[in-house]
């Protein structure tokens, strides 16, 4: 499910037995592992943050953790690397790919805030050239 949309005009329905049944418009969409709303005015809900990291999250340290342990020698190539952590070659690289992100990239992951039009499979396969 990416996205719940309920439209049409908030109103009040009271039932015999004095209770009140309120419909209310609103719009869900999925967005790094949780459910944001957004208000009939177009004003964003302020959700709580999730106490886990996100996919992304995950994956950017990752492959920070990854390109640590090359740089430090404690693994010698990708592929000894994913043998070891028991993963493909491929899957590897792509983790690491994302420690070449642009700053600004890397903290829009970190806040959870980065655009919904981006996906970890594109960022990681096909990391943009220019920081800009």
């Amino acid at each position: 499910m990416t996205a719940i949309n309920v439209n049409g005009a908030a109103d009040v329905i009271p039932s015999s037995d004095g209770k009140l049944t309120l419909n209310i418009p609103i719009q869900i969409r999925r967005r790094g592992g949780c459910k944001r709303i957004t208000l009939p005015n177009g004003e964003a809900g302020t959700p709580h943050k999730p106490l886990a990291p996100t996919a992304m999250q995950l994956a950017l340290a990752r492959g920070h953790r990854w390109l640590a342990m090359l740089e430090s020698g404690e693994v010698s190539t990708m592929r000894e690397l994913a043998t070891r952590e028991g993963v493909d070659n491929s899957y590897v690289s792509r983790m690491i790919n994302l420690t070449m992100l642009s700053p600004y990239v890397i903290a829009a992951i970190l806040d959870d805030t980065l655009p919904d039009n981006f996906t970890l499979l594109e960022l990681a396969a096909d990391p943009p050239l220019v920081w800009a």
